[in-house]
């Protein structure tokens, strides 16, 4: 019996888990069951028990979020195992800092899981050039990036759905 492909989103610090029903619905379309993960506000160490909470009690899940939810979910994958991770927007570094990029991702070395990433080459959050170099320290990671597209999928949404749903089915095999 196949295992049916799910994925787990958390959302960006600035906005609801509502914010993610575009890409819930279209993800749900391609024949991806996806859910939300509301996370509390602050830093992502606070967050993190939510969304740990989140994975076991969906078992086996590809999880993954936008941005602030992208980190909380990298950060979850570095000690958990869940089944891959997709990372839309990843906040590499404050707007303006591209210096401290390196201390946002101390943890992906131990991320064994396969690892999509879906980026803006415009994004004020991380640099391109420095995003490359960061997805290097994945062991199964690949970039997708997008010309022209700031911090958000918003204005790709139909190929990053498309490309989600074929990575989470691949990996529900």
């Amino acid at each position: 019996m196949p295992h049916i492909a799910e994925i787990l989103l958390a959302p960006g610090a600035s906005g609801g888990v509502e914010r993610l029903g575009p890409i819930i619905a279209a993800l749900e379309r391609h024949g991806v069951s996806a859910r939300a993960v509301a996370l509390p506000r602050g830093s992502a160490e606070r967050a993190l028990p939510a969304y740990r909470a989140a994975l076991d009690a969906a078992r086996d899940a590809v999880i993954g979020g936008h941005s602030f939810g992208g980190r909380v979910a990298s950060l979850l994958a570095a000690e958990a195992a869940p089944r891959g991770l997709v990372l839309l927007s990843y906040p590499l570094h404050l707007p303006g800092r591209p210096a401290t990029w390196e201390e946002r991702v101390t943890h992906w070395p131990r991320i064994a899981c396969p690892v999509l990433l879906l980026s803006g080459e415009r994004d004020p959050r991380a640099e391109i050039g420095l995003l490359r170099r960061a997805v290097r320290r994945l062991p199964r990671g690949e970039l997708v990036s997008y010309p022209g597209v700031g911090h958000g999928i918003g204005p790709v949404l139909e190929d990053a759905v498309v490309r989600i749903a074929q990575f989470v089915q691949a990996l529900s095999l």
